[in-house]
């Protein structure tokens, strides 16, 4: 705004005179940049107001000022601006202003460092020279799973030798069966004479045929073991001993080879022993679904002598030729081949091969089809029967493991949200009906009644015992807490599984056995040299640690009360008598057994049913005198307290003394 007022006020002191009435009307004259705006017409007054807004540039985030930049040789314009973090225009316009920067494309390339430098300079931003990345760190990938491959192409299958499962019940032979496949004797270096692992190894036949044997377990506690043996293996052999027939784990092995659809071949064992019978077993074999060559059906069954090595050649014969049946054949390139450097992943778990041994412990440098091996580089042991697969890299068994740690987690956030959600709905019920119930009995009837209730409940005085599991290997460890969920005592003692794992006894065991006042179980693991304030029992046999087990539990339990007898009387005859106003009965008894005590309980049988307990004695007279104990075969006077029992004679009566025993759990799972 322009003021012409102050304008000619400060030229006042100089015109002083002037006082026309021109310049006095000017003085009042003022103007503003509103008398210059161009007055609306009438059309424009009456079209629709319309409000432009300019285009503002978005806010790209920029790279902080000082940050270090990686930058590598013969890098392009793209990879720079990736790596500095800034827009691909920014960094070209930056390179408009920069002497020798050459063409501003995307995959031009940058050759001169000092040129990269500058660029990054300008930007404010320092630089780092590093190797280029190679093409895989460069792909930004989700993380993602790894599936088995299909089938491979025709042109790529090639014979490989079976792998044969040897299974059985228990003591039937199975061991020693393939001791004498191979010449070695595994079943004298088992402890206790039962196998409590999955054997794998590989034998040479006579006619030059190589076959891989599985040895699995056969007891009760081992179903887990027989069942991953079954669905990894070409061929069953199934050992039944001719002195026993089917047993229950034989029935176990028919059924899980009918679910896995496997063939079997039959071993009858120890037909050398007295009291075998093989027709037996064939007929007890066809009662159970299986029919063998000779009586309809079409299953070898082979008698052999695994301890004499007799029938050998027949059951390898019988072996090769199914397998030649079967033509069982494999793939031997591509990934899986086990080279030593590979990267391999199975379950939550994965590894970097650094060495591979076969059955024997001798170290090789790859493996075929139907081969087992020994795997040295696993960060953490995978679960057995657990598929394992190879991968390209680290890094990709690195993303296969954080996709499959997130799917536990989420598999597990399900079901523990169907388990809140049940418990939800079941205290819901229980509220609706607490609130039915209080509305039906009325207002004054609600009101709680005595002493408020106590809000901490009392400690469980159930005696408890706390152990933690560490074994050899994974199956030991599965096998061990099978055992244990067949623990059906918790009422007198809870049993409870603080920890287990894989592996060698760990500071952190020893803590955590301290924590909870924990025994440690060692299953063929070492141990600490020095220990203290903590219980280890090393163990190499399941069913002794089972014992040990037992005896510890037996140990929380609180002694029991038991009757003892001490001696019986016959009830010969029944005397009533006075004793002053009181008229009392005597019982004439005879001891037939043992020694009456006066102090002692007495119990009323007739009929072999016990009429009265806990009965006590007034008076024990032998002729006229008083006594404390009668001998066996000697008369007597008894006179009970209680007078309103009935007696009859012919009655006896049974004299005991309640003494306590320590109790036992009634727990057994098998051994």
């Amino acid at each position: 705004m322009f003021n012409i007022r102050l304008v000619l006020n400060r030229l006042a002191p100089v015109h002083r005179s002037v006082t026309s009435p021109t310049l006095q009307r000017a003085r009042c004259l003022q103007t503003t940049p509103w008398h210059c705006k161009r007055r609306k017409t009438a059309e424009e007054k009456k079209a629709p107001r319309v409000i432009e807004f300019s285009h503002k540039k978005k806010n790209q985030p920029q790279a902080a000022t000082g940050t270090v930049v990686d930058i590598w040789r013969n890098m392009t314009v793209a990879e720079l601006a990736r790596s500095s973090q800034l827009d691909l225009e920014h960094i070209q316009e930056v390179m408009l202003y920069v002497k020798g920067a050459g063409s501003i494309e995307p995959e031009a390339r940058l050759e001169d460092q000092k040129i990269v430098k500058e660029i990054l300079q300008k930007c404010g931003l320092r630089m780092k020279i590093v190797a280029a990345p190679s093409a895989e760190k460069q792909l930004e990938e989700k993380d993602r799973d790894v599936v088995p491959r299909g089938p491979p192409p025709e042109e790529n299958l090639r014979e490989r030798p079976p792998v044969v499962t040897v299974m059985g019940h228990v003591d039937h032979g199975k061991t020693t069966l393939l001791d004498s496949l191979r010449g070695a004797s595994v079943a004298a270096s088992e402890a206790g004479g039962i196998t409590q692992h999955i054997g794998a190894f590989t034998v040479e036949l006579d006619n030059g045929e190589r076959v891989t044997f599985l040895d699995t377990p056969g007891h009760a506690a081992f179903s887990a073991m027989r069942a991953r043996g079954a669905n990894l293996t070409d061929i069953i052999v199934l050992v039944v001993a001719a002195d026993d027939g089917v047993m229950e784990q034989t029935k176990e092995v028919l059924q899980l080879a009918r679910e896995a659809n496997v063939p079997i071949i039959v071993a009858i064992n120890k037909v050398d022993k007295p009291g075998s019978d093989m027709d037996r077993v064939r007929r007890e074999l066809a009662q159970h679904g299986l029919a063998l060559e000779g009586s309809g059906g079409d299953t070898i069954a082979v008698g052999v002598s695994a301890l004499q090595g007799t029938g050998l050649d027949e059951l390898t014969e019988a072996v090769s030729t199914q397998a030649t049946l079967m033509g069982l054949r494999g793939e031997y390139v591509g990934p899986m081949e086990g080279v030593v450097g590979s990267v391999l992943v199975s379950g939550l778990a994965w590894a970097k091969v650094r060495g591979l041994f076969d059955h024997a412990g001798q170290p090789i440098s790859e493996l075929t089809p139907g081969m087992p091996v020994e795997i040295l580089g696993w960060r953490e042991l995978p679960s057995a029967g657990d598929v394992i697969l190879e991968v390209e890299s680290e890094r990709v068994a690195h993303s296969v493991m954080r996709w499959r740690e997130a799917q536990a987690k989420a598999d597990k956030a399900e079901g523990d949200k169907d388990a809140i959600m049940a418990k939800r709905m079941e205290h819901d019920e229980k509220y609706k009906a607490e609130r039915e119930q209080q509305r039906l009995a009325g207002f004054y009837r609600r009101r709680n009644k005595g002493p408020r209730p106590k809000e901490s409940a009392p400690d469980d005085p159930t005696p408890k015992v706390n152990v933690i599991i560490k074994g050899d290997v994974h199956g030991s460890v599965e096998a061990i807490l099978d055992v244990l969920d067949t623990y059906d005592d918790s009422e007198h003692c809870r049993l409870n599984v603080v920890h287990y794992a894989v592996g060698d006894v760990s500071q952190s065991d020893l803590e955590l056995a301290k924590m909870f006042n924990a025994i440690i179980y060692a299953f063929s693991v070492s141990i600490p040299d020095k220990v203290k304030d903590v219980a280890i029992k090393p163990v190499n046999i399941i069913y002794r640690l089972v014992d040990d087990l037992k005896k510890e539990i037996n140990s929380k339990l609180p002694p029991i009360d038991v009757e003892e007898t001490v001696g019986e009387a016959n009830i010969l005859q029944l005397f009533d008598i006075n004793e002053g106003r009181r008229k009392v009965t005597v019982l004439g008894c005879r001891c037939t057994k043992g020694l009456l005590k006066k102090a002692s309980r007495f119990k009323l049988v007739r009929n072999g049913e016990t009429v009265a307990d806990g009965l006590t004695l007034e008076s024990m007279r032998h002729l006229k005198n008083e006594v404390d104990t009668i001998k066996k075969d000697v008369e007597c006077g008894l006179r009970l307290d209680d007078q309103d029992v009935v007696v009859k004679a012919g009655d006896s009566l049974v004299c005991y003394k309640i003494v306590q025993e320590p109790q036992e759990t009634e727990w057994d799972p098998g051994f």
